[in-house]
């Protein structure tokens, strides 16, 4: 039986009001007792029952109440209130230990990870998904409007070019690629995730039509250069090849290509 934090279910008002409460409330007990609790209430997810994951498959329909899986982000903006700011990137790290120990949490950090991207840590978040993946196999998913997804289908349409750029020609079962995948990620060198991201980088830029520098930002000479001038933590974020983080490190780029192609006032 799937079960998920009950207050995720509702109209989005109520479950953002929740969500303020649930955070302030795991917050407190983390601090008095240095763990996090399972949640107060939970509600069980019937077979076939739609988890909208993300805010563009809500179709303006806000106030029906629904399971909206999505906002379980906000509890973050409300976690570390009373926390001093000495603790609260331990608070961060103990919060998603404690999330990817649940079918919803690894969920909610598979199909949108927050910070950081590093390659060890979303290996780590793709291997609680996987063991998760039978129980989480049930529902069914809207991500983008008009289409509901099986698992198998939201992981494919999320993660199979970040799979192919780790294991190119990998299984055609996107839950053996993921297997695949996270065992290279998690014991990559920093080479071994710059080869993955330049075999990745071409296939987001071809993608991409807001680009005003593709030609530049395809050329695998230029990509080594930047990719190696990257800071370790700038590095860091993109190193694991997951394609929303790397699409906005190319728009950085391409800023800078066009800023520097503008003449000198």
């Amino acid at each position: 039986m799937l079960e998920f934090p009950a207050w995720l279910y509702g109209t989005t008002a109520a479950i953002l009001r929740k969500a303020r409460t649930e955070g302030r409330w795991w917050a407190r007990e983390y601090l008095e007792t240095g763990a996090f609790p399972q949640p107060r209430q939970m509600r069980q997810v019937s077979p076939g029952e739609v988890l909208v994951m993300h805010a563009g498959a809500e179709d303006f329909d806000w106030a029906h109440p629904r399971w909206r899986v999505h906002l379980f982000a906000e509890v973050s903006t409300h976690l570390d209130e009373g926390v001093q700011k000495e603790e609260r990137q331990r608070m961060e790290g103990a919060f998603e230990s404690f999330c990817l120990n649940t079918p919803w949490g690894a969920l909610c950090h598979a199909v949108s990870p927050p910070p950081p991207w590093s390659a060890a840590r979303m290996a780590n978040r793709l291997v609680s998904l996987l063991r998760f993946w039978d129980v989480l196999q049930a529902p069914r998913y809207a991500f983008w409007s008009g289409k509901k997804y099986t698992l198998e289908e939201l992981m494919e349409d999320l993660w199979r070019k970040t799979l192919e750029a780790w294991c190119p020609g990998g299984p055609a079962a996107v839950r053996e690629h993921l297997a695949l995948t996270v065992e290279r990620m998690a014991r990559a060198t920093r080479e071994e995730c710059q080869e993955a991201l330049l075999r990745l980088i071409p296939v987001i830029v071809e993608g991409d039509n807001d680009l005003k520098h593709s030609e530049v930002l395809r050329d695998p000479g230029f990509l080594r250069e930047r990719l190696r001038a990257l800071p370790p933590e700038k590095f860091e974020d993109v190193s694991s090849a997951e394609k929303y983080s790397v699409a906005a490190q190319l728009s950085a780029w391409d800023r800078e290509l066009e800023q520097a192609q503008r003449p000198i006032e």
